[in-house]
């Protein structure tokens, strides 16, 4: 876009010709919403940053509005609101439009409005989707203006970010148009990895037996008649290591050939998802409680983030918040899943006031039913390939939005106040 001119980088055919954007600001596209809900009784409303709008009980577990309910701002489906509240993804507050409910009660602290019947909702969501009024409210916020936990952002201040704005009406609805397509196609892809998330949470209730079960209620057809699972407790299959973290007071530590991991390295959903970026030295395993755990073993957080679990296949070292487990006796794959099926287990061993967790000699303890090591393969595979599915899934999703962010840039003038 060129600095002196609101034209954007990308336009479609039919406009190239219609010349400069108009140098709009909100208050000019759009009327501030101020009615009170008073006596009338609406769900209470919250907003959650990448996620829009949810009732505060779904939120908080309850209606936090209390004596301030009949301040709260009167919303119907289609309007937007302004949130103050800063989050990693917006940090000036993020906006959002009412579309889950036909009316509600949103908070007082909120600036509402709704777009004059000439200008297109849909054209300004690209604005918001995309934070330019963040970059444009960015110079209202220091350090210290905040009130209530809310950015200090006046109502004079928010009204008068800018909002580049074709002429052409037409030219508003294509962009929008544009946009939307490529919304509906995320969603579905959404609701595919939605789906496929389900499918592996109900297949790993069913592949492995339940509490005081000593088989699965699902079984491939090819094990039906191999009768019970074998009971046994998980130390008698392999062994444990414990981790540690080498002091960061030494940066030489930190410059090694050996992956160090911690709880955070872990991903919530998948055993084979290991983000390694730290390396420690000989020296540093040496002079700390960290161990190296052979591959091919199971890295079990037992403290901050208890439940997670992943497969290395590669030698690693852990921090303290993990008891590590190489099997020998079977499958580390199909143990991987079977100890991520059991996380409500492993969380009714946590235990201490500051830092919850269990002990090696807990999960030590912990009696399990194994079937062949043939089953166990198969069982492994099938979850695993699962995975696989629903990490393109998940990569797909991530280059859609991708993909759309940059068209954004492109189809919207670049704001420079």
């Amino acid at each position: 876009m060129s600095k002196d001119k609101l034209i954007p980088e990308l336009r479609f055919p039919e406009f190239i010709n219609e010349g400069e954007w108009e140098d709009k600001v909100l208050s000019d596209v759009a009327d501030r919403i101020t009615v009170k809900v008073g006596e009338q009784k609406l769900t209470t409303v919250s907003i959650s940053a990448g996620i829009g709008f949810v009732s505060q009980k779904e939120k908080f577990s309850r209606d936090i509005s209390g004596n301030q309910y009949k301040n709260y701002i009167f919303l119907r489906q289609g309007e937007f609101a302004f949130n103050k509240g800063n989050s990693k993804k917006f940090p000036q507050g993020c906006i959002y439009q009412l579309n889950e409910f036909k009316e509600a009660a949103a908070p007082n602290a909120f600036l509402c409005f709704r777009f004059k019947s000439i200008f297109l909702p849909d054209f300004y969501k690209g604005y918001f989707d995309n934070n330019y009024h963040g970059r444009q409210l960015q110079k209202f916020i220091t350090s210290g203006a905040r009130m209530d936990g809310l950015l200090n952002i006046s109502p004079n201040n928010f009204f008068n970010i800018h909002l580049p704005t074709p002429t052409n009406r037409r030219e508003q609805q294509k962009i929008a148009s544009c946009l939307s397509s490529l919304d509906e196609l995320i969603s579905a892809h959404s609701d595919k990895l939605e789906a496929l998330k389900d499918q592996k949470k109900g297949l790993m209730q069913n592949l492995f037996p339940q509490e005081g079960e000593t088989v699965p209620k699902l079984r491939f057809p090819e094990f039906e008649g191999d009768g019970e699972w074998i009971d046994d407790t998980l130390g008698e299959r392999g062994d444990f290591y414990g981790g540690g973290t080498p002091r960061k007071s030494n940066p030489e530590f930190w410059k090694g050939d050996f992956p160090w991991v911690s709880s955070s390295d872990i991903d919530e959903e998948s055993i084979n998802n290991i983000q390694i970026t730290r390396f420690i030295t000989e020296d540093a395993i040496k002079e700390s409680a960290t161990k190296i755990v052979p591959s091919n073993s199971l890295l079990i957080v037992s403290r901050v983030g208890v439940g997670k679990v992943a497969l290395t296949q590669k030698e690693i070292c852990t921090s303290q918040d993990f008891s590590n487990f190489t099997p020998h006796k079977d499958e580390p794959i199909f143990l991987g899943y079977y100890l991520k099926s059991l996380k409500n287990t492993l969380l009714s061993f946590s235990q201490g006031m500051a830092i919850k967790g269990f002990t090696k000699d807990d999960i030590s303890g912990l009696s399990l039913c194994f079937p062949s090591k043939k089953e166990q393969q198969i069982i492994g595979s099938c979850l695993s390939a699962l995975d696989e599915l629903i990490m393109a899934q998940s990569k797909k999703i991530e280059e859609l939005e991708k993909h759309k962010r940059g068209l954004m840039q492109g189809l919207y003038p670049s704001v420079q106040r």
